[in-house]
């Protein structure tokens, strides 16, 4: 049988060890598996496959952390990356898995992650977020637990009170155009879309009215 007869760290990836078999490079390991081995311990042909697929769920482990790492990421979106990384079927889901073991992987939190930052940056409607998130490959059940506190009517005055000041100074006709069409962009329905336009339309009727009251005033 093959015997170990040298373990050096890898001068890139400190975590990461070489097996040398009969004086030969044979593979590397993740330090975790590397530190059940001693030089001169002789290795099956089972062990040291079992020792490669190891060596193989670390790459795909850290190629699905790394993409972790830049923003959370759906189930699918992982699972996408990797298989575009050319990694086995078998290798992905076994690793899926062990990343959804320790809540790295979490379609409800990556979710709901998803509705928060675009609340607090770009309010959309609730059939926006629901298309986005079926594009990331969320389950329906989940998208819907996800936005069930959604307050649609907020979002869209949110969202349509931080566009609007240059906007403030047109005729009404190309005020209500041009709002209504970026609600409409958001994916806000025409109710909706309706209520904030007249609801802001009147606010800069009524700031126009508050100024020119001041001007005669001077």
């Amino acid at each position: 049988m093959p015997t170990i007869t040298a373990l050096t760290a890898q001068k890139k990836h400190k975590d990461r060890v070489n097996v040398f078999l009969d004086g030969s490079f044979a593979f590397g390991l993740p330090f975790t598996a590397a530190a059940r081995l001693k030089i001169g311990q002789a290795l099956s042909e089972i062990e040291i496959e079992a020792l490669q697929r190891e060596n193989s769920l670390d790459k795909v482990k850290n190629t699905a952390v790394g993409l972790i790492s830049y923003r959370p990421r759906s189930i699918a979106e992982v699972r996408r990356h990797l298989n575009r990384k050319g990694y086995e079927a078998e290798l992905i889901e076994t690793v899926i898995a062990r990343l959804q073991t320790v809540e790295l992987l979490d379609d409800l939190a990556f979710a709901r992650y998803w509705v928060e930052q675009r609340e607090t940056f770009k309010p959309r409607s609730c059939m926006a977020l629901q298309q986005e998130l079926r594009q990331k490959g969320v389950s329906r059940d989940i998208i819907e637990t996800a936005l069930i506190d959604l307050d649609e009517m907020d979002a869209a005055r949110r969202a349509a009170t931080a566009k609007v000041r240059p906007w403030t100074q047109l005729p009404e006709s190309d005020f209500r155009k041009k709002l209504g069409g970026f609600l409409q962009r958001r994916g806000f329905h025409y109710g909706i879309i309706k209520e904030i336009t007249d609801e802001l339309w009147q606010a800069v009727g009524a700031e126009a009215n508050t100024s020119g009251d001041a001007h005669e005033g001077d």
